[in-house]
Formats: structure tokens, C-alpha cells, sequence
């Protein structure tokens, strides 16, 4: 990657700084990275592939913060690790071979929904609530699911494990953000290990962004121990709506989109 020069390099550094620090929150610090990487003239698999290489250091960071000032126990969540990484394994080999196009039809409206519900709830995730699911059941349910869309294809996954944890678990919004950390850095670890076997990642961008990630990540994980859900509800419901508009708008047959072409025809 000699082409890269320093200026390059260095908003690469922000970029992984900036995703690492909203990643640790919300998730969606993919929306920075990768368009950062391909903006610098990186090839899509390369730049995916890399994305996911960088952003694994950020998840780890936030994760052990968490983990370190007790908003989560490792040891309680084996089981979701193990199904989120076959999940996140098996979606990152489907990728070659299927057509994503369904699941372009149907996030948009998943996260529509996320960020509805984090935004019309005036006491969501403020507070620990009743289960509705038994956490066995749940990991199964959800690590293999969300962990095969991570591996297949990635955009708002962690929004979608934070309103898993909150609507069917019933954590509260910090615990649920430090939960997501450990599946969102097991899926992108599981996607991270295929793709460089395959020779798709490139080290030095890599290695720029994830000494961005370290900083940011940190950061991150920080202010939402401090402030809780009065920075991660609103950063969620923010992160969720990007992503969606982002998806439509890339995505000319999405339904949202032709119905919107319609509506200003």
C-alpha cells in the first residue's frame, strides 16, 4: 500500500478514531470506516475486508472497558459467542454465493423499527425489565441470526442486538451497549479471520485505523458509562436512521425508494 501517502493515512486515523468512539456507543462506526477506505481508492472486498480487520480492535476495546467496570461477565456469554461466531462464519461464506437482496428489502424496516422504539419509549432502557425470553433460547435465537447478517452483510447489526437486548431481555441501555460489544467483536473477529486467509485485508491501513479505533473505542465506552441512556438512546435512534437512509437510497429497487420516486413523480 505504498500509494497511501501520509495525509491518507492520518484521515484514515480519524476515521477509525470516529468509528471506534460512535461504535462503542451505537454501533454504525462501519458508516465511517468503510467509505473512508474507499474513498482512499481501496477495491470494495479489500476495503470491507479491512474495515472489519480495524474494526474488531474498537469492539475489543469497548468490550474489555465494559467488562472491566462490571456492565457485563464474559463468562456468562459462551454460549452467545459460539453461535455468533458460527452464525458471523456462516454468513461471511453464504456471501459469496447468495443474493443479498432480500435482506436489502427488510433491514430498512427492521431499523426503522429499532429507532422508533427507542425514540416513542420515554423510560426504554432506562432500567432493567422482565425477560421475555430465557437467555438460552434467546443466544440461540439471535446469535446465529444476527451473527449470519453480520457475516453476510453487516450494516446496523449492532443496533439490532441493542433493541434485541433491551425489548426481549429487558436490560437496561448501558448493559444491553456493553452485551453488543462481545457479539459485535465475535462476528466481525469470525468475518476478519475468512477474509484474511483469503488475502483481502491490507495491513497498513488496517493497522493505521485500528490505533484510531483503540482511541476511540475508549473513549466511547466511557462517555456512555458516564451518561448511560441519555447519550446511547439518542445516538442509537440517530445511527439506526443514517443507516436506513443510507441502504434506500444506495438500493434503487428497495421498495422504500420506489415508493418515494412515485410519491415525488
Amino acid at each position: 500500500m505504498e500509494m497511501l501517502s501520509v495525509e491518507v493515512l492520518a484521515l484514515l486515523f480519524v476515521a477509525g478514531l470516529a468509528g471506534g468512539f460512535v461504535d462503542s456507543i451505537a454501533g454504525g462506526g462501519g458508516l465511517i470506516s468503510l467509505p473512508a477506505l474507499l474513498a482512499a481508492g481501496i477495491p470494495p472486498v479489500s476495503a470491507l475486508a479491512t474495515s472489519k480487520a480495524q474494526a474488531m480492535f474498537g469492539s475489543f476495546t469497548a468490550m474489555r472497558r465494559y467488562a472491566h467496570m462490571g456492565h457485563m461477565k464474559l463468562g456468562d456469554m459462551k454460549l452467545a459467542i459460539a453461535l455468533t461466531f458460527a452464525g458471523s462464519v456462516a454468513g461471511t461464506l453464504l456471501v459469496q454465493v447468495l443474493d443479498s437482496e432480500i435482506m436489502m428489502q427488510v433491514i430498512p424496516f427492521l431499523l426503522i423499527a429499532a429507532a422508533l422504539y427507542f425514540a416513542f419509549g420515554p423510560r426504554i432502557g432506562a432500567i432493567d425489565r422482565h425477560h421475555l425470553m430465557e437467555r438460552t433460547p434467546f443466544y440461540i435465537l439471535f446469535g446465529l441470526s444476527l451473527g449470519f447478517y453480520d457475516g453476510f452483510f453487516g450494516p446496523g447489526t449492532g443496533s439490532l442486538w441493542a433493541l434485541a437486548f433491551v425489548s426481549v431481555l429487558g436490560f437496561n441501555m448501558l448493559k444491553a451497549t456493553a452485551h453488543t460489544k462481545v457479539v459485535n467483536f465475535t462476528s466481525n473477529f469470525a468475518s476478519f479471520l475468512f477474509f484474511a486467509f483469503a488475502g483481502h485485508v491490507l495491513w497498513l491501513p488496517a493497522a493505521v485505523m485500528a490505533a484510531g479505533q483503540l482511541i476511540g473505542a475508549r473513549l466511547g465506552a466511557n462517555m456512555a458509562m458516564k451518561h448511560g441512556a441519555a447519550v446511547i438512546r439518542p445516538l442509537l435512534v440517530v445511527v439506526s436512521m443514517v443507516i436506513t437512509v443510507k441502504l434506500i437510497y444506495d438500493d434503487p429497487e428497495n421498495v422504500i425508494h420506489v415508493w418515494m420516486l412515485d410519491l415525488l413523480a
